[in-house]
This record gives structure tokens, sequence and C-alpha cells, in this order.
């Protein structure tokens, strides 16, 4: 069964169609990559995928139901901007988790942070900008969930953090969830990708494995990205 399905779906803002018409399937044991420029409509699809928002029309659904309270339970999120109180240390942090999400796993976080070599007492405005997304990325991924929904979590970090980031994911994410990665830079999470969605003015304009699109095409995912996207 289809951990996030999507069946006509649709989000209008006023005049603007966010997206139109989507249909999707997408099971578990894949990382995704969800590949559009600006505007084009991966952050609405993450949002209604995690609940935040409403459909204009159609269905959105996680393992057979509309995002509620359950779902979310099943959905770990990283938005594509700061989300933590800065005021919070991630010790702190650490126990928000633990009381928050049932699914937490508190051991595994702990040995990515300590393998950062990180201060936990420090809070999170004393951190840099890359830190404080490698700590906001740890603990979406140190969930147990079914689905991990990341919107660009790559983006405004330096390579050699992206590098890690990237490690982090493919070493925490189990074969029965799904992980959706949300980006534009393309270069630096194709290796990782099993199936890739181009998104175009909302609407979805390809849907396939990597590996047959490379070999179908002759070009690499951003090669063909650029191709299909270019201005």
């Amino acid at each position: 069964m289809a951990v996030l399905e999507c069946k006509a779906l649709s989000k209008q803002y006023r005049e603007i169609a966010a997206l139109d018409a989507i249909d999707l399937s997408l099971e578990a044991g894949q990382i995704i990559g969800l590949l559009g420029p600006n505007g084009s409509g991966k952050t609405t699809l993450i949002k209604l995928a995690n609940g935040l928002i409403k459909p204009t029309s159609g269905q959105i659904l996680i393992e057979g139901m509309a995002p509620c309270v359950e779902t979310k339970a099943k959905v770990a999120y990283l938005p594509d901007r700061n989300f933590l109180p800065e005021y919070m240390s991630t010790a702190q942090l650490l126990d928000y988790y633990q009381d928050f999400f049932v699914d937490f796993d508190r051991k595994r976080a702990i040995d990515m942070l300590t393998n950062l070599g990180l201060d936990v007492s420090k809070r999170l405005k004393e951190l840099s900008r890359g830190t404080r997304e490698k700590v906001q990325l740890i603990l979406t991924m140190s969930r147990n969930a079914h689905i991990y929904l990341l919107d660009e979590p790559i983006a405004g970090v330096d390579p050699a953090a992206r590098d890690y980031i990237l490690r982090a994911i493919i070493s925490n994410y189990s074969p029965d969830s799904l992980v959706l990665i949300s980006t534009h830079l393309i270069t630096d999470i194709e290796s990782v990708l099993d199936d890739v969605i181009f998104l175009k003015q909302g609407h979805m304009v390809l849907h396939e494995s990597a590996d047959d699109l490379r070999e179908r095409t002759g070009k690499s995912v951003d090669g063909l990205f650029r191709e299909v996207f270019a201005c």
C-alpha cells in the first residue's frame, strides 16, 4: 500500500494554482527527490502532507488517511526555516522531543550530536546557521517515523555540512519508511535518490526512477532538470 498518495490534489491561493490535479503514489523503502524551481509547489505539497494546510480539491492520504492527529504521529517534518525556540539549549530540545514524540530515539540523537562534537548546553541562538540546521535535522531523523518530509534540508549550509546532512539521512532512515526531500540543489543529493519527481508551476511533469531516467535520457538528474527548467 502507498504510504503517501495524492488523488487529483489541487491547492489554490487566490488566482494562483500552487498544485493542479496531482496524482501520485509513493511507497516505503525509498528516498525520493521532490524537485523544481522556486514556486513550483514543492513546499505546498509537503505542507499538505503534514496537515498544515488543506487541499482546495482532491485528496492527500497518509497510509490511507487524510492528514490528522493520527498521521502526524507517523510523519517527521523538517521545514525550510528555523522552527525551534532559539532560547532553548540542545539538551533542552532533546527533552522537548522526548516528551512530545513517543517515537523519538534519544540515544540515536545523542550519538549523532556527539559525532558532531556539539556542546549540548549551548542555546540554539549561540550556534552557527549550519550547526542549527544539523541539530534540527538530527532531531527530525531521530524519530522512528513512517514518513520523513524534508523541505530544503541542505539550503544555506556549506558543502561539508551538506555531506554530513546527507550521511545522516542515509544512515538513519528505515527501509520501512519513506524519505521525501524537497530541493533545487540537485547535484548535492542526486547520488542518494531512488526516485525523482519534477514539479513545474504546480504540475507534475515527471515521476521516475533515478536510474531509469539516467539510462533513458543519457543525462544526469541535474542535467535533465536544467533542460526541463531552462529559462
